[in-house]
């Protein structure tokens, strides 16, 4: 099978990660291939942020908990890594532009047997005081909205290489 298909089909989404960090070289590709991806009119004007750090993680994850009113929220699933995509919050294809960062950098990580979810609580909470000043520290500009982020590491268990796949396609 083609080597493209063959990652494509394999990535899945991790809920539970080790506490290994990944490799400062195997990130900077990842975000790289993030960095490649296509943006409407060619604009490439969103950000990447990287959190590292247990403590910087949950801080940020603790102020996402409070604005959505759960203060048990763990939806960042100890991941030792957090790539924030943001974009101008005035820009009408930020949310489209950063799914395709995003996807490009879960392809990247899956090649080099890194895992990753999709975490989107940002993107509904990026504006609550709490979470903007967290936010603004760690570098995310503050007129940027985070439109999704992708939580980075080795997997704590084992994933699956198939799955039921859904999907309809319909010829015309």
């Amino acid at each position: 099978m083609n080597e493209v298909l063959q990652n494509i089909k394999t990535r899945r989404s991790v809920r539970k990660f080790k506490d290994e960090q990944i490799a400062r070289e195997q990130l900077d590709e990842i975000l790289t291939a993030g960095l490649y991806a296509p943006s409407a009119r060619n604009t490439q004007n969103w950000q990447l942020t990287v959190i590292q750090g247990r403590e910087k993680l949950e801080e940020l994850q603790a102020a996402v908990g409070e604005a959505l009113e759960q203060p048990t929220y763990s939806g960042f699933y100890n991941a030792p890594t957090m790539v924030l995509v943001s974009t101008p919050e005035d820009y009408a294809f930020g949310a489209f532009d950063s799914s395709v960062v995003l996807e490009n950098m879960f392809l990247a990580a899956n090649s080099f047997g890194i895992r990753s979810v999709w975490v989107n609580q940002l993107m509904n909470t990026c504006d609550d005081i709490k979470v903007r000043e967290v936010l603004t520290r760690f570098k995310v500009p503050e007129d940027h909205k985070v439109w999704g982020s992708a939580a980075l590491g080795f997997a704590a268990v084992e994933v699956p290489d198939d799955r039921e796949n859904k999907g309809v396609v319909e010829f015309a």
